[in-house]
């Protein structure tokens, strides 16, 4: 039977994966474990349970900076940020909904560790790029940090390009430093009704490619939303531009004010349009935004009840389609062709998720880099065995 350990500092968690590499004993490594059901089936020995380091370690919001212990809960942070009107710009998105949780779960180093980012990637950056600094323990036993508070002080090798997106597989991170950004006052969201996706993904990407400071841009079945935000005459400066801009797309326009848009771009960043049938095997495809509409083309010419959405300007499809034995893998990444997008199976049964490659396979060349990474930091695989496959 699987166990626990529950290390209360950095001092308890490195002794922790002392003994885990001592012993030959793999480690399960979660906070709260919204994410859990993401990533091939795990066998571990033992469960690294991060929750009990958790508590704000420094906050400078004067100097747009927030330190954490890593089982620190995203809603302690966000509401943290909120009392000095500042956020977490890269929107990290509250999945656990979408994989059978209670919403509101989740710590934002977890978020960091799958690279999550919500639809102000495009103009704000991945979650990478806000991680300024870390410490952590790496699978040698050996007490590591990276970077700093600031980001003039992030020196040597990007250790947060290679740990953002490891899922965990790299190293345990016991404190991060993320950089915050203050909050818009007013936020104003452009629909386009009843354009076709091609047409659709044209928009967004006019209204992307504008002076109009679009934050976010995202196309779900009959509307097509675009995102403004800032002080209010800016943005509605900006909105009127937008209007005349997209006067010949052919749609008839509304306008959210702030409360409908924060609820909207909200929904958006959760998957909320394809949490409704739980049975549903759930895609995110990330590709260039103008093959967005011919690759769920090819990919409904053979499922035509598939659902989806686009985000991203159309470079990122959330795609729903029935329950499979092989949840349609080939279909799936058939359907990218030479567009050089990716594919990573976010929702299925655990059966499923361990017959088929969940994230996008790999060049023999990216593997053999893969595999020297993971062996720099870790290798003896004692941190989520198998995750990434």
């Amino acid at each position: 039977m699987t166990g626990t350990i529950k290390p209360r500092d950095a001092k308890e968690l490195r002794q922790a994966v002392e003994w885990a590499l001592g012993e030959g004993v793999t480690l399960d490594v979660r906070g709260e474990g919204s994410k859990l059901a993401l990533g091939k089936p795990m066998q571990c020995a033992q469960v690294l349970d991060l929750s009990g380091i958790s508590g704000i370690v420094d906050y400078a919001p004067e100097e747009l900076v927030v330190t954490l212990r890593a089982g620190t809960p995203m809603r302690e942070v966000e509401a943290l940020l909120a009392q000095r009107n500042q956020m977490l710009a890269f929107e990290p998105p509250d999945l656990g909904p979408l994989l059978g949780r209670e919403p509101g779960q989740g710590t934002l180093v977890g978020a960091l560790m799958g690279n999550l980012a919500g639809s102000r990637r495009l103009s704000a950056g991945a979650a990478r790029d806000h991680l300024l600094g870390f410490s952590g323990v790496n699978g040698r036993g050996e007490a590591f940090k990276s970077g700093g508070r600031v980001m003039k002080n992030v020196t040597g090798y990007d250790l947060s390009k290679i740990l953002a997106g490891s899922w965990g597989t790299l190293a345990v991170l016991d404190e991060v430093s993320v950089k915050v950004l203050p909050a818009p006052d007013q936020t104003a969201t452009l629909l386009l009704l009843g354009l076709d996706d091609a047409a659709a993904v044209r928009a967004m990407c006019a209204a992307m490619g504008s002076p109009h400071e679009v934050s976010g841009a995202a196309h779900l079945p009959g509307r097509t939303a675009l995102r403004l935000e800032g002080v209010a005459p800016s943005v509605e400066a900006r909105l009127k531009g937008l209007r005349e801009l997209m006067a010949d797309a052919g749609a008839k326009m509304e306008a959210l004010g702030t409360l409908e848009s924060r609820t909207f771009w909200r929904g958006v960043r959760d998957v909320a349009p394809l949490n409704a049938a739980p049975d549903e095997i759930v895609w995110k495809i990330s590709c260039p935004p103008t093959e967005g509409p011919a690759i769920l083309g090819r990919i409904k010419a053979q499922r035509p009840t598939a659902r989806a959405f686009y985000d991203w300007s159309g470079g990122l499809i959330w795609l729903a389609l029935p329950p499979s034995a092989d949840a349609d893998h080939t279909l799936v990444r058939g359907a990218l062709g030479a567009t050089g997008g990716h594919a990573t199976l976010i929702r299925a049964p655990e059966a499923v998720r361990a017959a088929v490659p969940v994230f996008q396979p790999q060049s023999a060349a990216l593997v053999a880099l893969a595999v020297r990474v993971k062996e720099s930091f870790d290798p003896k695989t004692l941190f989520n065995p198998g995750r990434m496959g």
